[in-house]
């Protein structure tokens, strides 16, 4: 059994796997400001709350975006498994063919998701993650990479949107009664739900142009659940995608 763990901008993902069976995916949240020791406190309780016996843990792995909290994290999760982890990166063997201008800038997210989404889902394939940032990463009938896009975040463009208008107000995010609001509130919640899948469904029809062939789709990240079910294309929703991805690194660096 091993811990893997992704460290995202807004979240840190974690998970326990065993026999390529992920038994558990929880989220903290990042806090550049969390200590060592209280990131090893909270790490020691996600396993206590999935009874998870420390000793079980043979080694994990590491992929971070956030790279002031990367040192911490690794530090932290030392100390609860007694083990050092790997983190995703140079001297670390992934398999993924990178065909981009500048195969380093590639982010370690987008290549763990890479490599679990060619492994589960085949290809041509786009690996959406809605994280902080909505990203789209491409990889074409021959298993490379060739690129993608970036956008701003659902949260981000929300927290823009109600920060630059005075009258517009902060709101949660369940579904509006129907697609044309009648209020302020209703109005915004279709705008950022409908529009978000709107644009993750033009996305898709560009790719499969330029493509000149129809890619599977796959999804992931914190706000996949809330735009993909408004989505009319087929999307495959993985939450454990980046976990699966950070397995199989972690089995080809054995």
């Amino acid at each position: 059994m091993i811990l893997a763990i992704d460290i995202g901008n807004t979240n840190i993902v974690i998970g326990c796997i065993k026999d390529n069976q992920i038994l558990f995916v929880e989220r903290l949240y990042t806090d550049v400001k969390k200590s060592e020791l209280e990131y090893a406190i909270s790490i020691k309780n996600v396993l206590e709350i999935y009874g998870v016996d420390r000793k079980e843990l043979e080694g994990g792995i590491i992929s971070s975006v956030v790279p002031p909290v990367t040192g911490t994290i690794r530090n932290a999760a030392a100390k609860v498994i007694g083990k050092e982890m790997p983190v995703v990166g140079p001297g670390v063997k992934t398999g993924l063919d990178i065909r981009i201008d500048n195969p380093a800038q590639l982010g370690p997210d987008l290549v763990v998701g890479a490599v679990a989404g060619i492994e589960e889902y085949g290809c041509p394939l786009v690996i959406i993650d809605m994280g902080t940032a909505t990203t789209f990463t491409v990889v074409n009938e021959k298993h490379q990479v060739i690129g993608g896009m970036i956008l701003p975040g659902v949260g981000v463009a929300l927290d823009s949107l109600t920060n630059r208008t005075s009258q517009l107000p902060k709101i949660s995010l369940e579904p509006p009664k129907k697609l044309i609001g009648s209020n302020t509130v209703d109005c915004m919640k279709s705008g950022v739900l409908y529009g978000n899948a709107c644009c993750v469904d033009g996305m898709l029809g560009r790719i499969r142009e330029e493509l000149g062939m129809a890619p599977q789709a796959v999804a992931t990240g914190g706000m996949a659940k809330r735009i993909i079910p408004y989505c009319r294309e087929t999307i495959h929703m993985d939450d454990a995608l980046l976990l699966k991805g950070l397995n199989l690194i972690y089995q080809k660096n054995q």
